[in-house]
């Protein structure tokens, strides 16, 4: 007969809380394009297409609001990035360094292992690099997207703005999803007891937070 260590609940818990933020975000994928109108993802997306539509309509001297909000987008996903990129550094000179081991406790209900106690940095390193990538790309949409935009003459069609927008967005999406998965993994770090409680409690706000139930505002043309 096996006796129980509690180093097994490193082994089941963490891959079910991992699965279950996974499999959320697979069945959320699938929404968005079988039904996106029912997504919060899709709802905006629908509004930003609507919204460049209009800013294509007025004359360029009058589309200084649009630039601005391009722009300040821009900041936005540049600050993440760089909040990012300080998080990955932070971590990986607490790699390097002789205090990885202080979360080694006694008070640590599960695997207390150096090898895996340096797992949980490097999982947690790889998100927050992760998000950094999403945000970078972010910033580059919507900087592309401001000069399409601001173009003089402009003869560029419509729908090539849209796409820039809403690649920026969805890049912005990744990121902030690379954060929600980065917060479960850095409660693995107390144990995976506190991991799995925050994948479950996560799902639960994020059901709540993905799904629209306002209907599409159809714009007039």
């Amino acid at each position: 007969m096996v006796q129980w260590k509690k180093e097994y609940l490193d082994l089941i818990l963490v891959p079910c809380g991992l699965l279950l933020m996974l499999g959320y975000h697979l069945v959320l994928v699938y929404r968005y394009l079988k039904c996106p109108q029912n997504t919060i993802i899709g709802y905006e997306n629908h509004n930003k297409r609507a919204w460049v539509r209009k800013m294509f309509q007025i004359k360029i001297e009058d589309r200084g609001p649009a630039i601005s909000v391009l722009s300040s987008n821009a900041s936005a996903a540049t600050s993440l990035a760089s909040i990012s990129l300080v998080l990955s550094s932070l971590i990986g000179a607490w790699i390097g360094s002789s205090s990885v081991n202080l979360f080694t406790s006694r008070y640590i209900y599960g695997s207390r292992h150096p090898s895996l106690v340096y797992v949980k940095y490097i999982s947690l390193l790889f998100c927050f690099l992760v998000a950094f990538g999403c945000f970078i790309q972010t910033a580059r949409y919507f900087v592309h997207a401001n000069f399409l935009i601001s173009m003089p003459d402009n003869d560029i069609p419509v729908h090539c703005v849209e796409n820039e927008v809403i690649r920026g967005s969805n890049f912005w999406l990744m990121g902030l999803r690379s954060i929600y998965f980065a917060t479960n993994l850095l409660l693995w770090i107390f144990g995976p007891i506190p991991m799995f409680a925050c994948s479950i409690a996560m799902v639960l706000v994020l059901l709540t937070l993905d799904i629209n139930t306002t209907p599409l505002h159809h714009y007039k043309q």
